[in-house]
């Protein structure tokens, strides 16, 4: 299937918002719009990053959720979603009804021993796999590890993320991104 051809967008007016770091993060090969292929790339890494097989019912499940996640921020179906398209799109709805679901079928991904949590290196794993900056995996977990058990849980991660995402108070904001 031919890629869809894409005009440039202009920028993020502030490129350390929230949302257009994440954004920023969604376009894996940095051309300015995150494509299909830029999405489900991140479910790839991961699934190669935590060595799983193709048939893998974890991984089967990120590709699910990742396709229902796709369809809907890629609503006119033309295989690209702008950074206008992604500011318009994303809120806290939408990371309850679709992102949340996606992120955390990740998640169950690095989780190798399916205890619900990350140790550091489950999700040092993720970060590196998702495309998030290597040198503040320290700083991040610290930030999720609230009570300093040396596990981050899932709904920890997730409710991060959300908050993040909607503006609210982040523990690991700066640190994730």
């Amino acid at each position: 299937m031919p890629l869809p051809s894409t005009k440039p967008h202009p920028a993020p007016a502030d490129p350390t918002a929230p949302k257009a770091r994440i954004y920023a993060m969604l376009d894996t090969d940095g051309d300015g719009v995150a494509s299909r292929h830029d999405y489900f790339v991140r479910i790839e890494r991961t699934r190669q990053a935590t060595g799983r097989d193709d048939d893998d019912p974890l991984v089967t499940a990120a590709r699910t959720t990742g396709e229902r996640a796709w369809a809907a921020m890629d609503a006119n179906g033309d295989g690209v979603m702008t950074y206008p398209e992604y500011e318009a799109w994303v809120d806290a709805d939408k990371f309850d009804t679709v992102c949340q679901y996606a992120l955390g079928a990740l998640f169950d991904l690095a989780d190798a021993d399916q205890d619900g949590t990350l140790d550091r290196t489950e999700f040092t794993t993720l970060r590196r796999a998702l495309g998030n900056r290597a040198d503040n995996a320290d700083a991040a977990f610290a930030a999720l590890d609230g009570d300093g058990d040396g596990r981050v849980s899932r709904q920890e991660y997730l409710a991060s993320i959300r908050a993040y995402v909607t503006g609210d108070t982040s523990p690991m904001g700066d640190a994730l991104y």
